[in-house]
């Protein structure tokens, strides 16, 4: 996957406003895991990632309550997940997951941007052969070496460690989640991010200095949008254009 080309995330250290954003789309994830599979995180493998993501992030335990008594049905919105697969300029590839009340009013929103910032939406599966669905896992490097890491994660369904940045990336198949999960917590190594990610199996250089920052900006709307729960793409990140 690489750093350069993951999909825009909240900056740790932000602000209260954009820790709270997190939050409610942590949140929503656990009620929506919930709804779909029960309350049980040994018996529903959504609900477990979205408890250990609400873990890593430190969302309040009563909030994370309150999130699964909304997902048997106590209260609270009736949202939908809904995906859509889109192409920014220059052929980039974007994957949209939104879970919404309103299905209206989010791909009307969905479509402004695209408007605003170039690109278009397409048609369901036209990106099917672009991502790929991974568990994956993001820890400091601190002096961990690769090779011995991937050697001791091997039969935990580790399938490739790629380090960049000061940080390693760590991924293997999906139903190894768990598995990973467990042995780089008893390995001593703190996660600092963890999930079922889509990851790009072919990846787009942009070599246009403006279509460059119009992608940029359309991702970090997307993602601040409150019905949209992820957004990947396929971008390869340019330190010049960052510079």
């Amino acid at each position: 996957m690489g750093r350069k080309w993951n999909n825009i995330k909240m900056k740790k250290a932000a602000s209260d406003k954009a820790r709270s954003a997190s939050y409610t789309k942590i949140l929503r994830e656990v009620t929506m895991a919930v709804r779909r599979s029960g309350a049980e995180p040994e018996s529903n493998f959504g609900l477990k990632i979205a408890l250990v993501k609400a873990k890593e992030n430190n969302v309040p335990r009563d909030n994370v309550e309150r999130a699964i008594k909304k997902g048997l049905g106590e209260g609270g919105e009736n949202y939908e997940e809904i995906s859509y697969e889109a192409y920014a300029l220059d052929g980039v590839a974007v994957y949209i997951d939104a879970a919404t009340d309103n299905p209206t009013r989010t791909i009307g929103n969905i479509r402004s941007y695209f408007n605003r910032w170039g690109g278009a939406i397409g048609t369901q599966g036209c990106l099917q052969f672009v991502f790929e669905r991974k568990a994956v896992f993001t820890v400091k490097a601190d002096g961990l070496d690769v090779d011995e890491l991937t050697m001791e994660l091997i039969d935990a369904g580790c399938e490739d460690i790629e380090s960049e940045d000061g940080y390693l990336t760590i991924k293997g198949p999906v139903e190894s989640y768990g598995d990973l999960h467990k042995k780089i917590e008893s390995m001593g190594i703190k996660i600092e991010e963890s999930g079922l990610e889509r990851l790009p199996l072919n990846t787009k250089a942009v070599t246009n200095k403006e279509s460059y920052a119009n992608i940029l900006r359309l991702l970090e709307i997307l993602d601040e949008d409150d019905d949209i729960q992820k957004v990947y793409h396929n971008m390869e990140f340019n330190e010049a254009f960052d510079a």
